[in-house]
């Protein structure tokens, strides 16, 4: 064996054999998890989206550049009809831009007849439409606010129990006439049941009497993220009021169109409608 190693040595020396030093290979280092740009894969119509990017971040969804909070998530809604894919751009602290992309899964809109609502609710004359035109925008303007609170990254509860009457997104028939996909979960539930904020938030409008929904209150969870809470018989609230999760802000009634007592439970992101039921699922 020596007589090998020594034979070995002395080709090196003479230049016959190359010599080759090893060397320590180390692995590239992995991305800190607190640097990196997390959003799913695929999402379905009528989801909430949350990402996670660097702290420092700008987040760019369509025209619209989104709030971060100090962690570094962010939110999107995601339409009904969306078809997809999301396109977002993240430019990182370091300037770079990482472009995400993803995917929307389809949903089945079942079709609901709703019937024995007022003729003027579902046809109404021009003084009517004009009104309905003038509420709506309210309602529109208030879902703008952005603020930085973050209540609407935590779990949320249900505002009433009781059975789903309505789902979000089926196509409705209002007595035998065609409209829009539904905007909301419906909850029935008795006259005056007590209606509990499902997370908090400040009131950002709340008026007894809207032509199509009634009783209503908006409740901005921030960054965009809001709850509607439809044909109230009661509103314990008002414009400007901090609501802690389980507080009681109104209570069930039948009033705006509506054929009985139960709770339209709605959520939007900005403009967006999104599925109160999926944001519920999400915090189990």
């Amino acid at each position: 064996m020596k007589l090998i190693v020594a034979a070995l040595f002395a080709a090196v020396c003479a230049g016959w054999v190359p010599l080759v030093v090893a060397q320590d290979v180390v692995p590239a280092a992995p991305v800190p998890q607190e640097d990196r740009v997390v959003f799913p894969a695929s999402v379905p119509q009528g989801a909430l989206v949350f990402g996670k990017v660097p702290p420092g971040s700008q987040v760019r969804y369509r025209e619209r550049l989104l709030r971060a909070t100090g962690y570094g998530t962010v939110a999107i809604g995601v339409g009904r009809d969306e078809t997809g894919p999301l396109k977002v751009d993240v430019t990182l602290p370091s300037g770079r831009v990482e472009p995400v992309s993803i995917a929307v899964t389809p949903r089945d809109w079942p079709v609901e007849h709703v019937n024995g609502v007022p003729p003027k609710t579902v046809n109404p004359p021009p003084e009517i439409a004009a009104r309905i035109q003038r509420e709506q925008a309210l309602v529109t303007a208030a879902r703008e606010r952005d603020d930085e609170r973050t209540d609407f990254a935590l779990p949320f509860q249900w505002p009433v129990q009781g059975r789903i009457s309505g789902r979000f997104g089926n196509a409705r028939v209002y007595n035998g006439q065609p409209g829009a996909g539904h905007s909301g979960m419906d909850i029935a539930a008795p006259d005056g049941t007590p209606v509990k904020a499902p997370a908090g938030g400040v009131v950002t409008f709340a008026s007894p009497d809207l032509y199509l929904t009634g009783g209503t209150v908006l409740l901005d969870h921030g960054h965009g993220v809001s709850s509607n809470f439809l044909h109230l018989s009661r509103i314990d609230v008002k414009v400007g009021d901090r609501i802690e999760p389980g507080q009681v802000i109104g209570a069930v009634g039948a009033t705006g169109r509506a054929t009985g007592p139960h709770l339209h439970w709605g959520m939007n992101w900005f403009d967006t409608r999104i599925d109160p039921l999926l944001v519920l699922e999400r915090g189990k």
